[in-house]
Parts: structure tokens; C-alpha cells; sequence
């Protein structure tokens, strides 16, 4: 028995209350246990024992076990719910053997209970996710790539790939089960009781305590046993035994999968990976331009990109797919690969975008890596009818914040309803919360919606009798512009000296920071100067980042002797006949015509965003009219000469309070 650390009589304590949400609830409770509970600080332990509280609560709802008296004194009550535990262990044996006590002292116990003033079988919420979230999704197992899948996405899969009751649901890396209670909510809607909807549940998680929470999370939701596997999706195996051997023989119809994603994880072991046609390293064929896999396997493999193939394997011909993925995978050249794997084994449907702030839990919890919602379907099944176009849809809300921080706006509600409007072939008003582009429109093996974007299009059509529609690969060909990069100097080389090394952070409203954090030594500059080769009327434009993407200053004569780093686009212009001049190409740049272009055309990397060699695609609006152009040129002329006066002023007023000057 754990004791309780206060010696309170808690005969004395009340527990009357307004009735809480059952979030609410396991904040209290866990703010509770973690003061009070002696033997046990760990979050996962504590919601051991919650757990244990909400099971014998769901006998007691069932009419399964007698009800407990509140009022009563907490030794009596804690003898109730004792006997309660004996019905739970004898119910799911498959969670709790006949050992299994519950740990809890009688004053904690009578406060447990008193909080749990909710019902577990009509609660609008999914309640077990919510004690999830609160006590264990904090930690999120980050450092495995593991992170709780919001239920907002959850829903939204489920209602995409709408399981039907006959139909064998799988989640390869189930976490504590958040996609299968959505799969059952989805199902009771349908007339299917709770019982009956795990019938056809699977699940798969490499944590042990993950698979066991899964398991307790969709019994106590459910009162049912789902089959919930500890084992390695990538590897199939589950101690000596294939996972095969548990799922359905020909595959499982519905997957959904929010599978570990990093850089960084060691996914498989070399033996393992010899069985993957992604481990394998794809090479473009120059006549034809296809990819195609060859003989070499790669030494280390994303999870993401294991389990995207591991999934299509264990669905059966014409089974569906949804599954959260970093957007990088569908995004960037350097996983090209999966992309062409995708079209080649499965009809996509749809891409949905989500916002940064999605698997962010507070403070510095979660990730901010940029994720999208994948829905296809495995190829092999004749019956199958195969889309032309792909539903796509970029998502700004998701109904928190980037702390978790609950706010009122919410894009994927909107976003699952124009996918099922898409899907029943009703038309919907093109927007970022859904459009559709014909498949052969995908180029270079971009997946990600905010590529295709409907509205920078739009807003460019809108400008084309005024304006030359300019392409910037169009541009440096004729040499009217040419864009370098620039360097990195390592952190050594900080505060060397006093020419301004100029980085991202150092560019705001067309001007350089007077006074950028990091100068550098004379030496370091005319090791680079010529290579640089920084003039006044260079525009530097970021080009990596998260938020600045896109933002420009123009150089002056006051910051000749400088240098920037790599994350900097240089763009010079050249004499050129379209009258384009240093002041008139940054006012275009920085329009919202060109902005909302860098915004889609932007992809994520590892860590941050980028628009490499993407600035070659967008298409700059020059105005046909000479006078419009060269008002547009005196605006910015003005507004750049008058701040740099004023930094220039501002520096010397700095230098002056040191000097000794006359009266």
C-alpha cells in the first residue's frame, strides 16, 4: 500500500464540486498526485493508477460491479472500489492479472474518485485520450520521434477513409490509441456498439507501455479486446513470432498511422533493410527522367519512409491508406524516391497540410516539424477506380496554438468537409481549405498542397493585362538578374572585428541592421570580399528560415564592407530592356503577388524552411506602364535614402556620447 503524506483528516475534506470536462479533471488529479502520492513521481505511473480508478468506474456505469458511496469514509470507500478491481481483473485478464492491486491510499483514492465526476460511456469527448494527453503526452517520447496525434487529425483521417463495420482496421504504431478510439467513435455512430467495434481493431507499437496503454485505453472506451501487438511494425516481428500471424491473412482493409518520424533513428538493422525497396538508393534515369531503385542499400533509413512502404504491405489490393508524414517526404528532392514509390503502388486521393504549431505541446514540447495527412488507396485491385485529380488542402489553424494553447479557430473541419463533398463528386469553391489539380500536373515529385496553392495563381492571373508575367528563370537566362549565395564563417569567427557579417534576423522593412550582432576581422573579409562581391543596389533576400522566407534589403554605399551568410540570396540587376531597377525589383519582390509564390513554393527541411533553388520558379509582375514603374522606383528610393539617413544618424549620435566635444 502507498501512503498518503498528509495527515488531514479526510473526513473532513470535501469534495463537492460543479461538474468538470474530463481534461480538466486529470489536471487536478495529476497536480494532486504529483504532491501527494508517495512511491511514484513518474507521470506514466501515475495514470497506472488512474487508469485502475476509471476501469472500476466503467464496471460501475455498465452495471457490471455495485456502485461506491462517496460520502462514506475514505478507508470504506477504498474497500468499495477493491472489490469493483476484483470484477476489472476478472473481465480483462489480457491487462490486469490477478496480482495487480490497486495502489492508491484511501484519502487519494476518495479524491481520485471525487474528481471523476464524468461519465466515461457518454462523454462527448474521447476521456481516456484526454488523462493520455495530460499526464503522459507531455513527455510525447520525443527522443523516439513518437508525438500524440491531436484528435482534431485523428477525426479528420477517420472520417476520410470512413472504415466501414466489416472492414479489419490496422494502426502500425497505435501509441496509446488514439486513431483506434477515433476508428470506434466512428463506427458507434454507424449503429455498431462499442463491443463490437474492436472485433476488427488492430494494433502494433514497439513501446511496451504504449501497446499495453493502447489496449487498456480501447477496453475501458469500449469494454471491448482489441488485438494489440508489442512488436516492430519495420521488422515484423513480435519476440520470435512474425506479426503477420496476428493480422488478417491477404492484409488488413483501413490502415491509419501516425508512425515515429527523425532523421536520426536507427529504423533497422542492416539485415532488416535488405527486405526494403526504399532502403535502397534511387537514382534518376537521364533518358527518360524516371527514378528507379538499384542494388545499393543505404546504411541508415528514416522510420517515415519504412513505414510508408511497411503500410502498403500490409494492406490488402484496393485497401486504404491514411497516414501523417512530415512534409520534407513529400516535398523534397532528397526523398524524391518515396514520392515515386507512392505513385507507383497506390492511388493518392489527397494531401492535406497541416500547420507547424500541430505537434506542439507546451513550451519546448513536441516538434514544429510541418506535417501533412496522406490518403491513398493500394493499387492491384481491378474494382478500384483510380482518380485523375488529387484533393489537396493547406490548413493555417488546427485549434491551438504553437504552446497548445486551446484557440477558436479550426481549419480541418472545414478541410474534412470539402473532402467528402470532393469525394461524392459535388463541386467545392477552390481555396486553401480545398482544391483539386489533375495528377498530371505534379511536377518534380512535390506533393505538398502549399505548392500548388490556388490563390498565388489566382492573384498572378488577375495582373496579367497590366503587367509582363515575368519568369525569374526566364530573367537569368537574359541575364537582366543574376542571384549568388553567400558563406558561412563558423562561430569562431563572431565578434572578431567590426565588419558586419549579415545573417537573417540582420534584414528588415529593405534596410540592413545598423549594428548586426556579429562583426568580423578585416582578414576574414578580404579572404571573401572577392568572392562576395557586394555593390550598392544588391538586393539580399533570404532564402532559409522559418517566418523571414522572402524578406529583403537593399545595399547602400554606407555597407560596402560587408558580408553575408549562405541563408542570403544575393539578386543584382543587370542593364536589362524591361526597365527593372534595384528599387523596383525589391518593391516586386516584397508584393503580395510574389510573397504568397514564395510562401508555396517554400519547403521544409530537417530543421528549417527553405526556397532554394525554388526562386527560380516564381514569376515577378512588372508593371507595363513606364510611369507606373518609375513612381513605384522614387517610392522606394525615398523610403530607403530617408532610413538609411536615419540609421546613419542614429550611429553617429551613438558615437558622439563618448566623444569630448566643445560647448
Amino acid at each position: 500500500m502507498v501512503h498518503h503524506k498528509s495527515q488531514q483528516n479526510s473526513h473532513q475534506m470535501s469534495f463537492i464540486h460543479e461538474p468538470k470536462l474530463p481534461k480538466d479533471a486529470f489536471r487536478s488529479i495529476r497536480n494532486y498526485l504529483a504532491g501527494q502520492f508517495v512511491g511514484a513521481t513518474r507521470d506514466d505511473v501515475l495514470l497506472d493508477e488512474v487508469l485502475k480508478c476509471l476501469f472500476c468506474k466503467l464496471m460501475i456505469e455498465r452495471n457490471e460491479a455495485e456502485p461506491i458511496d462517496l460520502t462514506v469514509a475514505p478507508f470504506q470507500l477504498a474497500k468499495q472500489l477493491r472489490t469493483v478491481f476484483n470484477t476489472v481483473r476478472s473481465a480483462f485478464p489480457d491487462i490486469y492479472t490477478k496480482d495487480t492491486e490497486i495502489l492508491l491510499d484511501p484519502p487519494t483514492l476518495h479524491y481520485v474518485m471525487g474528481e471523476l465526476d464524468f461519465s466515461i460511456m457518454n462523454a462527448e469527448s474521447d476521456p481516456i485520450g484526454d488523462a493520455f494527453e495530460v499526464f503522459v503526452g507531455s513527455e510525447c517520447r520525443g527522443n523516439a520521434g513518437q508525438f500524440f496525434t491531436p484528435r482534431s487529425v485523428a477525426n479528420l483521417l477517420v472520417q476520410a477513409l470512413d472504415p466501414k463495420p466489416h472492414e479489419t482496421v490496422l494502426d502500425p504504431a497505435c501509441g496509446a490509441g488514439g486513431f483506434l478510439s477515433s476508428v470506434c467513435a466512428h463506427l458507434e455512430k454507424q449503429g455498431i456498439t462499442p463491443k463490437q467495434a474492436t472485433i476488427h481493431l488492430y494494433g502494433i507499437d514497439k513501446d511496451a507501455y504504449l501497446a499495453q496503454l493502447s489496449k487498456v485505453h480501447i477496453a475501458l472506451l469500449t469494454g471491448g479486446h482489441p488485438t494489440i501487438i508489442n512488436g516492430d511494425s519495420i521488422s515484423l516481428q513480435n519476440g520470435q513470432k512474425n506479426i503477420r500471424e496476428y493480422l488478417p491473412k491477404g492484409g488488413v482493409d483501413v490502415i491509419l498511422t501516425n508512425p515515429p518520424f527523425g532523421v536520426s533513428i536507427v529504423a533497422a538493422s542492416p539485415e532488416v533493410l535488405q527486405t526494403f525497396e526504399l532502403a535502397r538508393k534511387w537514382t534518376k534515369n537521364p533518358k527518360n527522367g524516371m527514378f528507379g531503385r538499384s542494388d545499393k542499400v543505404q546504411t541508415n533509413v528514416p522510420p517515415q519512409v519504412l513505414f510508408v512502404e511497411r503500410c502498403l504491405t500490409l494492406l490488402k489490393p484496393g485497401g486504404r491508406l491514411g497516414m501523417v508524414l512530415p512534409e520534407s517526404i513529400l516535398s523534397n528532392k532528397s526523398y524524391r524516391n518515396v514520392v515515386e514509390y507512392l505513385l507507383q503502388y497506390a492511388d493518392i486521393h489527397a494531401i492535406m497540410g497541416m500547420p507547424e504549431a500541430l505537434f506542439k505541446t507546451s513550451g519546448k514540447g513536441g516538434t514544429h516539424t510541418k506535417t501533412c495527412l496522406l490518403v491513398a488507396t493500394k493499387n492491384g485491385d481491378k474494382r478500384t477506380w483510380k482518380s485523375k485529380t488529387v484533393f489537396m488542402a493547406e490548413a493555417k489553424w488546427c485549434g491551438q496554438d504553437s504552446r497548445a494553447r486551446a484557440i477558436p479557430h479550426n481549419d480541418l473541419p472545414e478541410i474534412a468537409n470539402n473532402y467528402v463533398a470532393y469525394r461524392n463528386k459535388k463541386s467545392i469553391t477552390p481555396s486553401n481549405l480545398g482544391f483539386s489539380i489533375n495528377k498530371e500536373k505534379i511536377l518534380g515529385g512535390v506533393l505538398c498542397p502549399r505548392y500548388y496553392n490556388p490563390q498565388a495563381e489566382q492573384e498572378l492571373e488577375g495582373l496579367d493585362k497590366t503587367h509582363a508575367l515575368l519568369p525569374i528563370s526566364q530573367l537569368i537566362a537574359e541575364n537582366v538578374i543574376s542571384i549568388t549565395t553567400g558563406d558561412e564563417i563558423g562561430k569562431l569567427a563572431y565578434g572578431t572585428g567590426t565588419i558586419p557579417f549579415i545573417r537573417t534576423s540582420d534584414i528588415s522593412n529593405w534596410e540592413l541592421k545598423a549594428d548586426p550582432k556579429h562583426g568580423v576581422s578585416r582578414e576574414i573579409y578580404q579572404g571573401l570580399k572577392d568572392k562576395q562581391d557586394v555593390n550598392p543596389g544588391d538586393i539580399l533576400m533570404v532564402k532559409d528560415g522559418t517566418y523571414l522566407i522572402g524578406t529583403c534589403a537593399i545595399v547602400s554605399e554606407a555597407d560596402r564592407e560587408i558580408l553575408y551568410q549562405s541563408h542570403l540570396y544575393k539578386i543584382r540587376v543587370n542593364p536589362n530592356p524591361y526597365d527593372i531597377n534595384p528599387y523596383l525589383l525589391i518593391a516586386i519582390l516584397s508584393s503580395t503577388a510574389v510573397q504568397k509564390q514564395i510562401r508555396s513554393k517554400q519547403f521544409t527541411q530537417d530543421i528549417i524552411d527553405s526556397l532554394g533553388d525554388r526562386i527560380n520558379e516564381l514569376t515577378l509582375p512588372v508593371p507595363k506602364s513606364k510611369n507606373a514603374r518609375n513612381h513605384i522606383t522614387s517610392l522606394v528610393q525615398q523610403a530607403v535614402v530617408n532610413r538609411i539617413k536615419a540609421r546613419e544618424l542614429a550611429k553617429e549620435a551613438r558615437a558622439c556620447v563618448t566623444l569630448q566635444l566643445d560647448g
